[in-house]
C-alpha cells in the first residue's frame, strides 16, 4: 500500500533531501538512466534524478515517433537552459512496427510498454552498464492501473511484474507517493520554470492514447495537425488538460461543393485537481466555432469536428 503525501502536507524541501539519498543509496557508484518525456512528472523526477547523481545520470528522450510537433527540440531546449544534457534516440520504425496492425487499446498500451522498457531502453541500459532506470510514474498511474481503469504504461511493481526480471533492470519511482498537484509544487522547488511544472499532463503513450483504432504515422499526423490547434486556442483556458481524438470512424462532409466521406476529430478540454474526477470546461461557443473552422481548414481530410461533454467518470481524460 502506497502512503498518499497530498500536496497540503508536501515539504518540498525535505521531500527532495530524503528523495536524493533514496536515489543515491539505490544507484550506489554506479550511472542510471533518465526516461525523459518533457512532461511534468519526468522533468520533476530529472531535475531530482541530476541534484542526487550529477552526470552519473543519464538523461535520454525517446523520439518514438507519436509525440508532438516539436517535442523533442522544445524539451532539449528546455534543459539546456538548466544545464542538463538530453540524448535524443530516434526509435520511431521500432514503434511504428510494434503498433502495426493493432486497435484494441489495451494492447496498445502493452505494445508500447514492451517497446519502450524491453527493446529501447533495455538497449540503452545493456550498452550503458545501468542498473537502475528513473521514472515519474505517480499515484494516479497506479490507482487506475490497479482498478483496471487502463494499463498506465509505467506501472509494474503493482501488478507483480519484477522489472529486473523481465527488463534487466530496476526502476526506481520516487514520485510515486505524489499527485500531479504535489509534482507541480516539487518542480517549482526544484528550480524548473513554469513552462514545464504548469504544463498540461500528457500521457506516456503519446498521441497513440488520442487515436482511436489503427495507429499509423499518417494517422498520427493527423492528430498531430488537430492537437497544435487545439492547444493554440486553449492554452489560455486555465484548463487542467485539453487535446485533439482522432476518431476511427469515417463521417459524411461537404467540400468543394461535393460530397466527401472524411475524418472526425473530437476536442476535450477538462477541469480537475488531480485528474482522478474532472469536469469538461464550458468553453465559449465562439472560440469552439473557431477552433473547429481551424481544425477542418488546415488538417487534411478532417470533415467534422465535435466537443465532449461528458465528465469523468463515467469517461476518461484520454480516449485510448
Amino acid at each position: 500500500m502506497i502512503k498518499e503525501i497530498t500536496v497540503q502536507e508536501l515539504d518540498a524541501n525535505r521531500f527532495i533531501e530524503e528523495k536524493v539519498e533514496e536515489i543515491r543509496a539505490a544507484v550506489g557508484g554506479d550511472t542510471a538512466i533518465n526516461a525523459l518525456s518533457g512532461g511534468v512528472d519526468s522533468s520533476t523526477v530529472t531535475m531530482l534524478g541530476h541534484r542526487a547523481l550529477g552526470d552519473r545520470l543519464r538523461t535520454v528522450f525517446v523520439e518514438n515517433g507519436i509525440m508532438r510537433e516539436g517535442e523533442a527540440a522544445e524539451v532539449v531546449g528546455f534543459f539546456e537552459k538548466l544545464g542538463v544534457t538530453v540524448e535524443v534516440v530516434d526509435a520511431r520504425k521500432e514503434f511504428f512496427a510494434a503498433l502495426d496492425g493493432i486497435v484494441d487499446p489495451e494492447q496498445k498500451r502493452e505494445a508500447i510498454t514492451q517497446t519502450f522498457y524491453k527493446q529501447v531502453f533495455g538497449r540503452i541500459v545493456r550498452e550503458s552498464g545501468a542498473k537502475c532506470l528513473l521514472q515519474g510514474t505517480i499515484l494516479t498511474d497506479v490507482d487506475e492501473t490497479v482498478a483496471g481503469i487502463k494499463r498506465q504504461h509505467n506501472v509494474f511493481e503493482q501488478l507483480g511484474i519484477d522489472t529486473q526480471q523481465a527488463f534487466g533492470y530496476r526502476i526506481l519511482e520516487p514520485l510515486i507517493q505524489l499527485r500531479k498537484d504535489g509534482v507541480r509544487k516539487l518542480g517549482k522547488a526544484l528550480g524548473l520554470p513554469e513552462a514545464l511544472f504548469d504544463r498540461i499532463p500528457f500521457p506516456g503513450p503519446a498521441l497513440a492514447a488520442r487515436v482511436v483504432g489503427a495507429v499509423t504515422p499518417e494517422r498520427i499526423e493527423t492528430v498531430r495537425k488537430a492537437t497544435a490547434i487545439v492547444e493554440r486556442f486553449l492554452k489560455d483556458s486555465g484548463a487542467f488538460q485539453y487535446m485533439a481524438i482522432l476518431h476511427e470512424d469515417r463521417v459524411t462532409g461537404m467540400r468543394d461543393g461535393k460530397r466527401e466521406f472524411g475524418l472526425q476529430i473530437e476536442a476535450r478540454c477538462w477541469d480537475s485537481v488531480d485528474a482522478r474526477t474532472a469536469s469538461p470546461t464550458r468553453l465559449s461557443f465562439d472560440t469552439l466555432e473557431a477552433m473547429a473552422g481551424d481544425i477542418t481548414e488546415q488538417v487534411p481530410g478532417v470533415v467534422s469536428v465535435t466537443y465532449n461533454i461528458a465528465s469523468k467518470p463515467p469517461s476518461t481524460l484520454e480516449v485510448v
